[in-house]
């Protein structure tokens, strides 16, 4: 009987150290879905707005795809578009549709390794693909101070991070999570997981650190990133914020006249 508890023991504790290496050596195969072409909670509408599709060269000399929607890039403001971490570029045409009703440019950019583009995802690669687009709208004659940032789920904390200590005219986070550590604590409460991420995303140690208007937005019915994360970002922004908070809404928030009467409201308060 001893021996069997022993052996028992034994077996859990080997089993448990394949899952730990498991985890760590496949966890960015967890977290990005490059290859998903239509993600639950996405939808792939028909494309009802202008765009052009342009080529962004990142550090590492990597070539992203973005769609471009130009109506004055000089004049008026541009949202740059952080996705989410599934999906391609189409599924966000619901969300696309309604920014081109408004009086503002946009920029879409696809990571490296989603949607066609070489490379593969990590915290670090998103960072940098994420300052190369704001590098190249500027490049393009878009002073900082006209440039709104929009981060997706997973592109909250891209947002977040090149948002720090920069006069961005502004910043939308949707379904924003406080760090990846916390979220994976909520899916692996058995495993180590501050030991084993790679990509942390501790937006919940930035926020402070953001000083253009934001507005966040959050749905109360999101099973993947909890509310209360969203809540938490909201109460730790120190600058002028705003906050949308649809009871029934899931992580991919319903476009309705609600939501988009807030976005117009928010982006008119920074002319």
């Amino acid at each position: 009987m001893i021996k069997f508890f022993y052996n028992s023991i034994i077996i859990s504790l080997v089993i448990y150290v394949i899952i730990i290496l498991f985890v760590y050596f496949f966890q960015r195969n967890l977290l990005y879905h490059p290859n998903v072409k239509n993600f639950s909670g996405y939808q792939i509408d028909n494309i009802n707005f202008s765009y052009k599709e342009v080529k962004i060269i990142n550090d590492d000399k990597i070539e992203l795809i973005a769609w471009l929607h130009e109506k004055d890039l000089i004049k008026k403001k541009t949202l740059i578009f952080f996705h989410g971490n599934a999906g391609q570029l189409n599924n966000r045409n619901y969300k696309l549709n309604e920014f081109s009703k408004l009086d503002i440019n946009f920029i879409i950019l696809a990571w490296r390794g989603f949607n066609g583009n070489e490379g593969s995802p990590s915290e670090q690669g998103l960072y940098q693909d994420a300052n190369s687009v704001i590098k190249w709208i500027k490049n393009k004659g878009v002073k900082e101070e006209n440039i709104i940032l929009y981060g997706e789920s997973l592109g909250t904390g891209v947002a977040i991070e090149v948002g720090q200590n920069k006069n961005f005219s502004g910043i939308i986070l949707e379904a924003p999570y406080t760090s990846m550590v916390e979220l994976a604590k909520k899916y692996y409460p058995f495993l180590p997981v501050r030991l084993l991420l790679k990509d942390k995303f501790e937006s919940i140690k930035k926020i402070k650190n953001l000083k253009s208007p934001v507005l966040v937005m959050h749905g109360g019915a999101d099973q993947i990133v909890p509310f209360n994360m969203g809540k938490k970002i909201f109460d730790e922004i120190k600058t002028k914020k705003y906050g949308y908070f649809p009871k029934f809404d899931r992580h991919m928030m319903t476009y309705n006249s609600e939501l988009k009467i807030e976005l117009d409201k928010f982006i008119k308060t920074l002319n």
